[in-house]
């Protein structure tokens, strides 16, 4: 409900510009990723997942729709800053609860089908928006506020329904001793796989720049909602196949193609105009997320022992968040000083450049 409209508040309610909107974005996600790193580090000495999980989302839930009263882009940044920090605690040790209760075989179709599930989250979100704007006439400031509503219930979902694998505090306990002494048993290649996704995400800014491309080229802020839910059915068809479809190709093969076509859609951003074709573009962006969304989640869960699950995602997730930070505030800088096209192509640059790198990461 609330991030499709994020970049139409923060320009036309607010009235400031893309730098502002990089800062906010740029450093959300560094602090969500920051504190992925912690959480997947706690996780895996207690042993515990869902209590983690519980807390994460609860804050999320509570903060994310005060940004409905904010009248500085400064409040913003801490709303976003909050939420985020939400985020943070709660991704790995979902993700690794995920690889926990899934079989080797079949975990890029369990994370296709939670990036899915996600995703089609996202596609009810902006059609929710849309009636509460059109049909009922509120205004995007309350939108945001009733979007406690969902959070409220995401919450009761998780105390009441997930289950954490029983025997997940019994495994971390007999790896306690074993990891603390020893030190987190990752391979060169576990390394080389974050420095190539490090290299990615420096050119991977915030979507919110692609929304704000598609507002600058006519979309009104009720059509960037109703394509941002469009945008997801997309997501959603793609990861879940593309998790599945990964289980049998390999994930090295999938992820330098999902590079590379991520690489394609950007120069076309860049250098293509027009409404309808822009939004043809986004909407074909969105198949980039099967190519490597649940695919990178099943490789690390191979790339690393049980015992360090936590830690490597918290790694992973971390390593994206450090490097959006500087993406999104080049990003922003680039498109402030020189035009979106110069932006585009470096983000189609460092794509291109990572794929080659990962190339070098062994199956």
């Amino acid at each position: 409900m609330i991030y499709p409209l994020l970049p139409v508040f923060v320009s036309s309610v607010l009235g400031v510009g893309a730098f502002a909107l990089g800062a906010i974005e740029g450093v959300a996600e560094m602090t969500a990723s920051l504190l992925k790193i912690v959480s997947g580090y706690i996780t895996d000495r207690t042993g515990r997942r869902k209590p983690i999980v519980i807390a994460g989302y609860t804050l999320s839930s509570l903060t994310k729709p005060l940004i409905g009263i904010a009248t500085l882009w400064q409040q913003v940044l801490f709303f976003r800053f909050m939420d985020r920090i939400g985020k943070g605690l709660r991704t790995s040790p979902r993700d690794a609860l995920i690889a926990d209760v899934t079989d080797r075989s079949i975990s890029g179709r369990a994370y296709g089908f939670h990036r899915a599930m996600d995703h089609a989250g996202a596609v009810i979100g902006p059609l929710v928006a849309v009636m509460l704007l059109k049909v009922f006439g509120l205004d995007i400031r309350t939108v945001f506020l009733l979007a406690i509503v969902p959070g409220v219930l995401v919450v009761l979902t998780l105390v009441l329904f997930v289950k954490e694998q029983k025997d997940t505090g019994q495994r971390s306990h007999l790896h306690r001793e074993d990891a603390s002494q020893n030190g987190p048993s990752f391979r060169k290649d576990f390394w080389l796989f974050l420095v190539s996704i490090s290299v990615f995400t420096l050119g991977n800014s915030t979507d919110a720049f692609l929304l704000l491309r598609l507002n600058l080229e006519g979309v009104s802020a009720s059509g960037t909602a109703l394509l941002w839910s469009a945008f997801h059915v997309v997501k959603m068809l793609s990861t879940y196949f593309g998790g599945r479809l990964s289980d049998w190709t390999g994930r090295k093969v999938m992820i330098i193609i999902g590079w590379l076509y991520y690489c394609v859609i950007y120069l076309l951003f860049g250098f293509l105009s027009g409404k309808m074709v822009l939004i043809f573009i986004f909407l074909s962006y969105g198949i980039y997320f099967g190519f490597t969304e649940p695919v990178e989640r099943a490789w690390i869960a191979h790339l690393v022992p049980p015992n360090v699950r936590g830690r490597a995602f918290g790694f992973y997730h971390g390593a994206v968040g450090i490097a959006s930070l500087p993406a999104s505030l080049l990003f922003g800088l680039i498109w402030q000083q020189y035009g979106y096209e110069y932006a585009f192509v470096a983000g189609g640059v460092l794509a291109a450049v990572a794929s080659m790198i990962i190339f070098f990461v062994k199956e």
